[in-house]
């Protein structure tokens, strides 16, 4: 970084082997941090000009942000808002069904920032959505180098991993039924997604790194978008991360006509459910670097 320009690099060693082969997670969540550093530049009085792989798709370099001052509106204060104010919570949602026409802004939003998606309203789609989601479970359930993976990222430390205490318990017939984090202790109900949930599925043409950094994009843009209207948004990328479910998600419910790369449950949380407290973060000096 100097004065005017920002770098982001992909750190491969903050990579998690077992679960994240290939890098898509990686990959998707600088795309995710790409997007917030717009929003925030813009937020902060700053106009953003981003050269995407200036050396390349295969290179960790992933973006470079060049900034000039530039006056605010009040969507640029708004949208920096939206993201101090996200947070992931696994829990349930409320039995309030999210219509249609939200779902699809969703999917106009994702669309308008780089990347793609599908809402999934077909109650036989969803159907087997869940059925997928409960597969890939079992499936990464049988990897005990996962589970191991999964174990050491919960309570990580001061500065990364996710807390056990904003997470919800597995369950006994199924050990990472409810989440990738066995060890949770916050108290919810069974099942993964119910008929009043929204569903989208991130996607793209391809399943490679520049793909996956679009679908980043999209998702920043897609939370940010979600906190505003009052929805509530939850990442499951277990059915994607095991071939034999994104295979069939790719082929059986979204017909072929893009590659999965991550699946978003959407819902409204109850007005009068705690909020949780923000998952670490490690310190600004250690992820920006002069």
């Amino acid at each position: 970084m100097d004065d005017a320009v920002v770098e982001l690099l992909a750190d491969p060693g903050r990579r998690l082997p077992h679960t994240d082969p290939r890098g898509r997670s990686l990959a998707i969540s600088c795309g995710a941090a790409l997007h917030h550093a717009q929003v925030a530049a813009r937020g902060l009085g700053y106009r953003p000009a981003v050269q995407r792989w200036p050396d390349g798709p295969e290179s960790d370099l992933l973006a470079r942000v060049s900034l000039s001052p530039a006056a605010r509106s009040a969507d640029d204060v708004a949208l920096l808002r939206a993201l101090r104010e996200r947070r992931t919570d696994r829990r349930r949602f409320t039995s309030w069904p999210v219509q249609g026409a939200r779902l699809e802004r969703l999917v106009e939003v994702a669309r308008e920032s780089r990347g793609d998606a599908i809402a999934l309203h077909d109650v036989i789609d969803r159907f087997r959505l869940e059925h997928l989601v409960g597969r890939a479970r079992l499936a990464q359930a049988a990897d005990p180098a996962l589970l191991e993976e999964h174990r050491r990222w919960t309570d990580h430390g001061p500065y990364d991993g996710v807390p056990a205490v904003v997470v919800p318990p597995a369950t006994d017939e199924v050990p990472s039924r409810r989440t990738r984090f066995p060890d949770g202790s916050l108290e919810d109900r069974d099942h993964e997604i119910e008929t009043t949930d929204g569903v989208v599925v991130l996607c793209g043409a391809a399943d490679d790194r520049a793909s996956w950094v679009a679908t980043g994009e999209a998702l920043g843009a897609v939370w940010l978008h979600a906190v505003q209207d009052g929805l509530a948004i939850v990442p499951l990328s277990q059915v994607v991360e095991v071939d034999e479910t994104r295979s069939s998600l790719q082929h059986q419910v979204l017909l072929g006509v893009a590659a999965p790369h991550l699946v978003l449950r959407v819902g409204w949380q109850a007005i009068s459910r705690r909020h949780l407290p923000r998952t670490p973060r490690r310190p600004v000096t250690d992820v920006l670097v002069p």
